[in-house]
């Protein structure tokens, strides 16, 4: 998942911040009881995530794709006093070990973990979000874009993640997954209602700024 060699992403972990207790918790039991814990976003890019969102201070992110809870709670630590994440997942198997990651947390009253298909629970969201990350089934990142932009405020941020694919998307020849994701990527790059860059930052994370 890593476009980096194992050196220099150790190099990387030494001149950044460090993880907390808690989510060196998540990425243990993630790894240990957890199918492709390489979803996990992990150490170095959980802190880019949380780097953005303290830059921007948000008082209401949407995360679509909880996973285990680590990114959730990296992007937590910039919400203001007063802020809500809202995290959607449609995976009920692994509700139990997330709402307990939670529990632990700092943030647990500022959470709100829904589950169900992100397409029809995003419906019952009245809200105008500063900060997005939209980590799901691939596939969908153009819907979740769509069904998100209007509700993003102007200077907000969406992130989407997984955008470089393992390098795949570098293929001329690309299997379905692959072309999902040059697709998305191609439809960002011609929407002139954003700011846009894609950051090398482990699969590749597309940074979103709406005009």
């Amino acid at each position: 998942m890593s476009l980096i060699n194992d050196d220099l992403q150790q190099l990387l972990l030494r001149y950044c911040e460090p993880e907390s207790e808690l989510l060196q918790q998540i990425d243990r039991e993630t790894n240990l009881k957890v199918l492709m814990p390489r979803m996990l976003s992990g150490h170095y890019q959980g802190r880019v995530l949380s780097f953005l969102s303290k830059m921007i201070s948000p008082k209401r992110i949407l995360e679509i794709g909880t996973f285990t809870g680590y990114a959730t709670l990296c992007l937590a630590e910039g919400l203001t006093a007063d802020g809500i994440l809202y995290t959607l997942d449609i995976n009920l198997e692994l509700e139990d070990m997330v709402r307990g990651h939670f529990a632990q947390s700092a943030y647990n009253k500022q959470i709100n973990y829904i589950l169900g298909d992100a397409t029809q629970t995003l419906n019952d969201l009245d809200e105008v979000f500063d900060l997005v990350f939209i980590d799901a089934d691939k596939k969908n990142n153009g819907t979740y874009y769509d069904l998100i932009f209007d509700r993003v405020r102007p200077g907000g941020i969406i992130i989407v993640d997984n955008v470089l694919w393992s390098g795949k998307v570098l293929h001329n020849q690309q299997d379905k997954d692959t072309r999902n994701i040059t697709n998305f990527n191609d439809k960002i790059a011609t929407d002139d209602r954003v700011e846009k860059m894609i950051l090398p930052v482990r699969d590749g994370l597309f940074v979103i700024r709406k005009k």
